[in-house]
């Protein structure tokens, strides 16, 4: 990391918490480039298809420790 980048950060490690989080919210936007607007659409409706369900009763979600076991590698697939 060049000096001035280690200037940055120890300045940006004095912020508030709240201070530091819009930072780096803007910071990674500013890699990410222009959002794709068909993907937000997309995943909207993705979760407001998920949300219908849920709400109508069709889904009753997973249990949180199940979910993390299968991202560790505990069990296997659904």
């Amino acid at each position: 990391m060049s000096r001035r980048a280690e200037e940055l950060l120890e300045d940006a490690l004095q912020l508030t918490l709240e201070e530091r989080a819009n930072l780096v919210s803007e910071l990674i936007a500013s890699i990410d480039g222009e959002p794709d607007e068909d993907a937000e659409r997309a995943w909207a409706a993705e979760i407001a298809r998920r949300a219908r369900r849920a709400i109508a009763g069709e889904s009753s979600g997973t249990d949180w420790d199940i979910v993390k076991a299968r991202i560790e590698g505990k069990l296997p697939p659904q």
